[in-house]
C-alpha cells in the first residue's frame, strides 16, 4: 500500500532547479487530482496503476524531458494550454508581451497578428481579454497550426482565427493595427541550446541564424506592409538584443521606439510605432 506523502517524500529529481514543482505537479497528474489535494489529503492511498504512471514520469523528467511535454499541459496567462514537442513550451516571461500588447491599443475593435503563433499562447491571451479585437494567429508548422486551433476551439475564443503562413507570406494585402510575435531568436551555435529544458524543443521555434537575428530582420522589413498608419509592431527578443532590434525599427520607419523590463531585469520586447 503506498500513500501520497511516501511517494512525496521518496521522489527525487536532482537535476531539476524547480524539483519539489516538478514532483507535485508529476504525482498530481499520475492521480488525477490537484497539486492542494497532495497537501490535504496526504494519507490518501495510491493506485499501483497511478504510482507506476507516477514512476515514469519521474523517469522521463530525469532524462531531462520537460513536465509540460510530459503532462501535455502548461499554463499561461489565465489559460490552460495544449503543448507538444512541436511548439515551443509557452514562458512566463511572454506574458510581458500580453501586458504590453492590451496597454497599447484600446478596448475596442481592433484587428491583431501573432506570427509564429506556437500554441495560439499569446493570440488566445489576447482575445481572451479582448473579445471585441479579431485576432490572426499564423504559423508555418501545420502541426503547430493544429495545435493552436484545438487550443481556440476548447477555450471557445471565436475572434480568433488560425492559419498556416511563414510569417506574412499567406496573408496578401491585409493590414493591421498591431502586430506582435515571439520568434526565433537564438544564435545558432548558442551553447544554452543543449542544456536543460530546450534541448527537447524544436530548433525551427529557437533559432534564427548566425546571430540569432534572422526571423527578426524580416518581421520588422516586412511589417510596415502589414500595417495600418500609426500601428504598433511589438517584439520578444534575447536578453542582449534590444539595442539591434531598436535600431532595426528605426531603420524601417518606426517612431516612439523603446524597449521593456521582464521580471528579471533583462530588456526582453521592443516596440515601435509606424509613422502615420
Amino acid at each position: 500500500m503506498t500513500i501520497i506523502a511516501s511517494l512525496l517524500r521518496g521522489a527525487e529529481l536532482p537535476d531539476s532547479p524547480t524539483a519539489r514543482l516538478d514532483i507535485e505537479l508529476l504525482l498530481a497528474a499520475a492521480i488525477g487530482k490537484s497539486r492542494s489535494y497532495l497537501h490535504t489529503w496526504p494519507e490518501r492511498i495510491v493506485s499501483s496503476e497511478a504510482a507506476q504512471t507516477f514512476a515514469s514520469y519521474l523517469q522521463r523528467r530525469r532524462a531531462g524531458e520537460p513536465v509540460a511535454y510530459i503532462l501535455g499541459q502548461q499554463g499561461f496567462w489565465n489559460l490552460d494550454l495544449e503543448v507538444a514537442p512541436h511548439t515551443l513550451i509557452p514562458r512566463p516571461e511572454t506574458e510581458l508581451l500580453v501586458e504590453t500588447a492590451l496597454a497599447l491599443l484600446p478596448a475596442e475593435p481592433a484587428k491583431v497578428l501573432d506570427l509564429g503563433t506556437g500554441t495560439g499562447a499569446i493570440a488566445l491571451a489576447l482575445a481572451s481579454e479582448r473579445r471585441q479585437w479579431q485576432v490572426t494567429a499564423v504559423d508555418r508548422v501545420l502541426e503547430a497550426v493544429a495545435l493552436a486551433e484545438r487550443n481556440r476551439q476548447r477555450l471557445q475564443l471565436d475572434n480568433v482565427t488560425v492559419l498556416t503562413s511563414h510569417w506574412f507570406s499567406a496573408l496578401a494585402e491585409q493590414r493591421f493595427q498591431l502586430i506582435i510575435s515571439n520568434p526565433p531568436y537564438i544564435a545558432a551555435e548558442d551553447p544554452h541550446l543543449v542544456a536543460g529544458d530546450v534541448r527537447f524543443e524544436p530548433s525551427s521555434a529557437l533559432v534564427a541564424g548566425n546571430d540569432g537575428l534572422d526571423d527578426l530582420r524580416q518581421i520588422v522589413a516586412e511589417a510596415p506592409a502589414h500595417l495600418l498608419a500609426g500601428g504598433w509592431l511589438l517584439l520578444e527578443h534575447g536578453y542582449d538584443q534590444a539595442a539591434a532590434v531598436r535600431e532595426l525599427l528605426a531603420r524601417h520607419g518606426f517612431e516612439q521606439i523603446e524597449s521593456r523590463l521582464d521580471l528579471g531585469g533583462h530588456e526582453r520586447i521592443t516596440l515601435g510605432r509606424l509613422s502615420c
